[in-house]
């Protein structure tokens, strides 16, 4: 079968938006960001207040999705070659179990660290813990279909292991991470593997955005073509390199080349998601 293939096919099972990893019950701030009124921002540049609220949106999206490749990236990419690394061992994967959930977890608690609002770390959670639930419920091989190779279930147990240690509350199990050992352990190119993620978390948007009735299914089609595709080519581009630097040696004036926040008004807006008096996202 045809390396190529293999790999597509596998995107488009998970850019199905049937799959079941959580990611409807959150709206990035997106909610919030249009209960305090910023839409109306861009009223002024705008004929009609459609147009306002598309304009809004993509402005949304935009600083959205730069400050996630920035902050989020770096640790899918990290996880992404740690389960590479794992993968290359061949013959010793039983003995490389322990150190590979090792760096996950320090990866899983560093992202735990910098995240610095209660809502944000509650929806990568729950979506986090449901790729890994999704692995073992969703593409691994059933039984009595064909026999696993030993890769196969040496993957299946890693990720057991850590499904489990976010269930029993050892580890946090923050969505990059568990994307980038989804991705990893699925076969999936690290450069299609960060594409895919900030795609997903753009149409994330604007799955809110028409759920909240700010723009309409077909506005939300023509968005994601048009204006969202160059947004998230040029993130990938500029931060496809970027990693932790907890496994590699750093020098301090590096910084620039770290995971960082670089919207803090999106910061804010996530943090009073609670506050507002009705809401329909988590």
């Amino acid at each position: 079968m045809d390396t190529d293939f293999d790999e597509t096919y596998v995107l488009l099972l998970l850019a199905d938006s049937n799959l079941p990893t959580g990611s409807f019950v959150a709206s990035s701030g997106f909610e919030s960001y249009g209960t305090h009124g910023f839409f109306s921002l861009s009223s002024a540049s705008s004929a009609g207040k459609g147009s306002a609220a598309t304009a809004g949106t993509v402005a949304f999206i935009q600083d959205s999705l730069h400050n996630y490749a920035r902050s989020a990236l770096p640790f899918v990419s990290d996880a992404h070659h740690v389960v590479d690394a794992f993968k290359d061992l061949e013959g010793k994967l039983e003995i490389g179990h322990d150190a590979t959930i090792k760096k996950l977890l320090e990866l899983d608690e560093l992202y735990e660290t910098m995240t610095l609002n209660h809502v944000a770390k509650r929806a990568s959670k729950a979506q986090g813990v449901a790729l890994l639930t999704l692995y073992a419920k969703g593409f691994t091989c059933p039984s009595g279909l064909s026999d696993e190779d030993h890769l196969s279930k040496s993957l299946a147990v890693l990720m057991d292991r850590l499904k489990w240690m976010v269930r029993g509350e050892e580890t946090h199990g923050h969505l990059p991470v568990c994307w980038g050992v989804l991705t990893g352990a699925l076969g999936i190119s690290l450069l299609r593997a960060q594409h895919l993620f900030l795609f997903l978390h753009a149409r994330s948007l604007l799955s809110s955005a028409v759920r909240l009735n700010t723009i309409g299914p077909y506005s939300s089609q023509q968005l994601l073509l048009h204006s969202v595709r160059p947004l998230v080519e040029a993130e990938v581009s500029q931060n496809k390199d970027m990693r932790t630097g907890i496994f590699v040696d750093m020098h301090p004036n590096d910084a620039n080349d770290r995971p960082a926040m670089t919207w803090p008004l999106g910061e804010i807006l996530a943090v009073r998601h609670d506050l507002q008096h009705s809401r329909i996202f988590n």
